[in-house]
This record gives C-alpha cells, sequence and structure tokens, in this order.
C-alpha cells in the first residue's frame, strides 16, 4: 500500500490506545507502520529497484530484526531526554520511555505495513532472505482512497476528541480500524467470489482447467475488479462487475508476450533483464525499431497497455545485433 495508508494505520492504531503505553509510542507506531519501505534508498543505487523492493526488508528475517533496532533507537533517544538536567528534574515516571512496550508497538506496527502491501497486486517476499517467492493477496488496490477517508476520519475525530478531553477520545480510531478490517475482509472475500466466476467463465469457454490468471482490484471502485488471463503467447484483458454477483467479462484485447521473438532472446538474457522478469507476473516485450540501435520494451502487463511504452515499471533494453 502506499505510504499515506501506511502512515494513517499507525496513527490510529496509536489514537486507539496503543500509543499511551509508553512515551513516543505514537511516533515508534507510525514509523514502525513504514519502516520496511527503507528499502527505497535502492533509487539511489544502480540496482533495478524492481528486483531488489518488497525483498529483504519485507521478509521473515527483517520482520524479527528491524522492530528490534527502532525499539532500542527510540529507547537510547527517550533515555537521554530522560536524563537530569541541571537546569530541570528529569520527567516523572508516567512519562518514561519503556523498552518492552516499544518493542511490542515497532512488531505491531510493521505488522500493518505487512498485511498491507500482502494486499494488492504487487504483493511482497515473505521469505526473504530464505525464499524470493513472491506472494500477493490480490485484494486491495495499492492507492485506496477509501481506507484513506475512513482511517484518516478516525485519528481526525480521536485527535479532537483528545483535546476536548472527551471521557473516550480513542473511540473514534478504534472505529476506524474495524471499519478498515471489515472492509479488508469484503475486498479480500468478493475477489475469492470473483475469482471463482472468472474460472466458471474460462471453463465454459473450453480453456484449460490450469489456465493461469489474475483478478485485480482498481481504483476507487470496489464493484469492479480487471481480470489478466494467460493465454500462452497471449494476455487477454477482462473486467468483472458485481451486479450484485460477479459478472465476467471479457475486454476483447489484450497483448502478444512477444518473450520469443529473436530480438528479444539475447535482451532478455542480460542481467536486468532476467532479474526484472524474476519480479514480473505478466512479462511482455515490445521492439521499437524507429532508433538505432533498435529497443526493447520490457513491461508488465499489470502496470501498462499494449504498446508497452506506458507505465511506471517499463525497462528499456538494448538489442545487440
Amino acid at each position: 500500500m502506499d505510504n499515506l495508508c501506511h502512515t494513517l494505520t499507525g496513527a490510529a492504531l496509536g489514537q486507539a490506545g496503543l500509543a499511551s503505553r509508553t512515551r513516543y509510542g505514537m511516533a515508534t507506531l507510525m514509523v514502525a507502520a513504514n519502516l520496511p519501505d527503507v528499502d527505497v534508498a535502492v533509487f539511489l543505487t544502480d540496482t533495478l529497484p524492481v528486483s531488489f523492493r518488497r525483498g529483504w526488508t519485507h521478509g521473515i528475517l527483517a520482520q524479527v530484526i528491524l522492530p528490534l533496532v527502532l525499539a532500542g533507537i527510540v529507547w537510547a533517544i527517550g533515555r537521554n531526554r530522560n536524563a537530569p538536567e541541571r537546569t530541570r528534574p528529569p520527567l516523572p515516571a508516567p512519562d518514561s520511555t519503556r523498552f518492552g512496550p516499544l518493542l511490542l508497538l515497532s512488531y505491531i506496527g510493521l505488522a500493518s505495513h505487512i498485511v498491507l502491501d500482502y494486499l494488492n497486486s504487487y504483493g511482497l517476499r515473505l521469505l526473504m532472505p530464505f525464499s524470493g517467492h513472491w506472494f500477493y493477496g490480490d485484494a486491495l488496490f495499492i492507492v485506496d482512497p477509501w481506507m484513506w477517508g475512513v482511517l484518516g476520519a478516525g485519528v481526525l475525530l480521536a485527535t479532537v476528541a483528545g483535546r476536548r478531553g472527551a471521557a473516550a477520545p480513542g473511540r473514534p480510531a478504534r472505529v476506524a480500524l474495524v471499519l478498515a478490517a471489515a472492509y479488508t475482509v469484503a475486498m479480500l472475500a468478493s475477489s475469492l467470489w470473483a475469482r471463482s466466476a472468472v474460472r466458471a467463465g474460462l471453463t465454459r469457454a473450453g480453456r484449460p482447467a490450469d489456465t493461469r490468471f489474475m483478478v485485480t482490484p482498481v481504483f476507487a471502485n470496489p464493484f469492479r475488479r480487471e481480470v489478466l488471463v494467460d493465454n500462452g503467447d497471449r494476455y487477454e484483458k477482462g473486467f468483472i462487475w458485481f451486479e450484485p454477483g460477479p459478472r465476467f467479462r471479457p475486454a476483447g484485447y489484450g497483448v502478444d508476450k512477444g518473450l520469443g521473438l529473436p530480438e528479444a532472446r539475447a535482451a532478455l538474457a542480460t542481467p536486468r533483464a532476467r532479474a526484472y522478469l524474476r519480479w514480473s507476473r505478466f512479462p511482455f516485450v515490445v521492439v521499437d525499431r524507429t532508433e538505432a540501435p533498435p529497443r526493447l520494451w520490457l513491461n508488465d502487463y499489470r502496470y501498462s497497455d499494449a504498446s508497452g511504452r506506458v507505465g511506471w515499471a517499463g525497462l528499456v533494453v538494448p538489442i545487440e545485433e
């Protein structure tokens, strides 16, 4: 998910009451909810970002180590701030920074990040560094304004209630977390329902039972899904509408994979192309001979149109002749 959603989730958890367990509780939750995305530093290097992101810092080893590191840093900062000074006494005990609660909040915040990232079509490598296998929830669009609205409202209302001295200031945040969880469960369930409708439609069309396909959410519309079907040498696109049950309708267009083109073989054997293919779920290529030397556009149909030149995930690979 996007970092605004992660941040709002951490803030909602804090406003719901968790932040009161220790000093810097809110800051710890919000940082932990974004911490695995420290891998954005890869953009400062020559490493292909898609080959690195949502791997090491999202895997099982990082899930154990990163909260320990964060809790240790926050505890050290708090210990220094709590130290007596010549001009003032130490902070009272209720405001002290305690390592145990900080560690618990770090694990909770980071776990929220992992769960949310799993829920979209980009996926993550949960078992890194022991396995590079990708896991996909295909339930929430990576930028979901409904999650923003629910969590943001909960955080805002809880903040206002706290400033006004309400008896239960965390209640709006708790309600928001329950609503967000219910929405997520509903999206997961409806995605499974949609998959069954697509499978039935492909069977009626005479497609093999092992035909690979993806059902993925779209921006802002929980009653619609996009479908990608792998037909061997070609991807076909379709859509699902809930009316109220899922109705699968092929779009009537798609894209040739082009992975077996003679011009593409050498290009796809390069290290960057191989790294890209390990990340991609629906890779295809388009050969551009309008320039010298010719270029090969390597893209993923999840994030591109049929031209192969649109979308943030496109990779240009020179063709050696």
